[in-house]
């Protein structure tokens, strides 16, 4: 494969190709954010097109495995999970999975009017756990003890199939899950494969309602973890530790979001053992006087297995204006020397770009980030949700965040390749027909290949996660695919996991793994009602032998008419000006679940029928080889 500098005048020539990125003008939500621009039609594209070929045929369905085995099929928002990610034990190869998970909060209530509220419940945490012993065969949802309304009444000392002991903290889990694995310390705080594993779970955390005010009354970054597996499965408060919030000092009006999370897996690093986590700042949040808030990229490790924190470190600008855009989506790993790579997306001269910052000193300063890889943003801009959207006007909202892996030769390290495995999805080809692409590097990011479309044909790519194998010699690639194009509610809008691979280098064909059943995205939705929702990302873990994807799924999800209508009427000019003055139609926040609209908010059980399966949507995973 070619390669070349990714910077300066390569990078400005390859930018000039897929179109200037539109200025950011503030956040978008008040949970996620997307500062991503349409992607220009008629953008020439870059990257190079193997030929696709598919593995042995597999009966559609074979092989994958439900992930939110605790997910009722109804009532929303109870049956609705989404985001998820996944790590695997090098040693035990026991897996575990984190996913926006609302098992636990109440049913949609019904007001006078006829009307529905779905808002989430106060105080129940939404960061799913789930484990799998049997390498991916089957996954449980441990129950544990905690603030739940899954009974339909908030309270104490319920069921819950999320995080334990936030409730302890004063605190509420917030979901955007990131789970990881490395090794465990001993009493001297000496980490080695040969005291056994740490299972880390870093998510966002906020104030219990009414609590101290240890946490902003927005979120932080917090982590959890276990030693202990076997209770943690069993379902046992105790096998986890409180958790430690990781994105420092603390303050009312910092949003801290978008975060990451990575152990140092590879026995050959200097700084084995240390858990490093990143996200981006939204300062000044909630300020109106702040339309455009600065929002650096951050970053903070842990030396004694995620107890305490370092100092935060600011790794970008803050500027996020006309000439300068924000940046989001970060993603942190390590090679088998210890240098950390943190990956993210922002702007050059407002154009989209995958940016790479690199610390050689265990993460305490950084390098000046740099462009690494051209991006042409995917989605449609909705206005009347203030976001883009994937498969049409509310539709699933989208982004082109960075997905990255390296081969560090873990658990071990030896003899490691180092070589770094990026992956996104893109439209430099105009709207549908979105590319996941994917480039390599052998030189810790000095120079990178041509981008590689891995997709199938006929597949709009979206959520593109990567994994390449320790030893770097198989590269893969999940994503969901879609098919319709992008269109009004009035037809269904097919999707489903797709899993591919191909060489480590990424040289010869690409092949599909496995592609998962298909269902229909309107069936999917905000607790608003007001979109669908299938988060923002997919995952992936591998092995020397196999990877072990995570998808956003929705074939166990029913569509609903009535919902559709009044996403639809939302949208008509008499709609858009009768909620004008509302704010984050799109998201899933407490304000725009539970206050009315006009036309009313369905109430779904009765709008869409007493077994409809309306807003199931679910994590799939499996284990596939090449």
């Amino acid at each position: 494969m070619s390669t070349r500098p990714f910077f300066g005048r390569s990078l400005a020539s390859a930018l000039a190709h897929v179109g200037p990125r539109p200025p950011h003008s503030g956040r978008l939500s008040t949970r996620s954010r997307s500062v991503l621009a349409l992607a220009a039609a008629s953008a020439i594209a870059l990257a190079a097109a193997p030929a696709v070929s598919s593995a042995p045929p597999i009966p559609a369905g074979a092989g994958d495995t439900i992930v939110t085995s605790g997910s009722p099929a109804l009532p929303f928002p109870q049956n609705k999970q989404n985001e998820p990610s996944i790590a695997r034990d090098p040693i035990s190869g026991t897996l575990i999975a984190g996913v926006n998970d609302e098992i636990d909060l109440a049913p949609c209530v019904q007001r006078a009017n006829g009307s529905g509220s779905c808002p989430f419940t106060p105080g129940v945490g939404v960061s799913g756990v789930y484990f799998s012993t049997d390498n991916g065969t089957s996954w449980k949802q441990p129950t544990y003890t905690g603030f739940s309304a899954r009974s339909g009444t908030a309270a104490a000392g319920g069921k819950i199939g999320t995080l334990p002991n936030y409730l302890e903290a004063g605190l509420v889990s917030g979901g955007d899950p990131v789970v990881v694995v490395g090794p465990r310390p001993d009493a001297q705080g000496h980490f080695s494969w040969d005291n056994g594993s740490r299972y880390y779970y870093s998510n966002l955390t906020s104030n219990f309602p009414g609590a101290n005010t240890l946490v902003t009354p927005n979120f932080a970054v917090a982590v959890s973890h276990t030693d202990d597996i076997t209770g943690a499965v069993a379902g046992d408060n105790t096998a986890w530790s409180s958790p430690a919030i990781a994105s420092g000092r603390l303050n009312p009006v910092v949003f801290n979001d978008k975060s990451s999370m990575w152990a140092d897996n590879a026995a050959s690093s200097p700084h084995f053992g240390r858990v490093y986590a990143s996200w981006t700042s939204f300062r000044a949040a909630n300020n109106p006087h702040t339309p455009s808030e600065p929002e650096p990229i951050m970053a903070a490790f842990s030396d004694d297995g995620g107890v305490t924190w370092s100092a935060p470190v600011q790794v970008s600008s803050a500027h996020n204006n006309a000439h300068n855009n924000g940046r989001q989506g970060s993603a942190i790993r390590t090679d088998s020397k210890g240098n950390v790579f943190l990956f993210f997306e922002g702007t050059v001269g407002l154009q989209s770009a995958q940016m790479m910052a690199v610390s050689d000193n265990g993460g305490r300063q950084f390098s000046t980030p740099r462009p690494v890889a051209a991006v042409a943003d995917v989605g449609v801009f909705d206005a009347f949700a203030g976001r883009f959207t994937f498969d049409g006007f509310a539709g699933a909202r989208t982004n082109s965040f960075p997905s990255v892996d390296i081969a560090n030769g873990a658990p071990f390290g030896q003899g490691a390749s180092d070589r770094i495995l990026l992956g996104w999805s893109d439209a430099r080809n105009g709207l549908g027909h979105e590319e996941s692409l994917l480039q390599t590097s052998t030189d810790g990011g000095t120079n990178w290949s041509t981008p590689v479309a891995v997709q199938a044909r006929g597949d709009r790519p979206d959520f593109t996660a990567v994994a390449i194998s320790p030893d770097g010699r198989n590269a893969y690639a999940v994503y969901d695919a879609f098919h319709a194009v992008y269109s009004d509610l009035s037809a269904p809008r097919p999707m489903e996991g797709v899993v591919v691979a191909l060489n480590g280098d990424l040289s010869g064909p690409v092949t599909v793994l496995h592609r998962g059943v298909s269902g229909d995205a309107r069936a999917s939705s905000a607790n608003s009602l007001v979109s669908e929702f299938i988060g923002d990302y997919n995952a992936a873990v591998a092995s020397n032998s196999a990877v072990y994807p995570v998808w956003n799924d929705v074939r166990n999800g029913d569509d609903c008419p009535a919902v559709d209508a009044y996403r639809t009427a939302l949208r008509t000019p008499a709609g858009s000006a009768a909620n004008a003055s509302s704010a984050d139609w799109g998201e899933d926040s407490p304000t725009a679940a539970s206050t009315d609209t006009t036309p009313p908010r369905p109430f779904p059980p009765a709008a869409c029928g007493a077994r409809s399966r309306f807003g199931n949507s679910d994590a799939f995973s499996g284990v596939f080889s090449r």
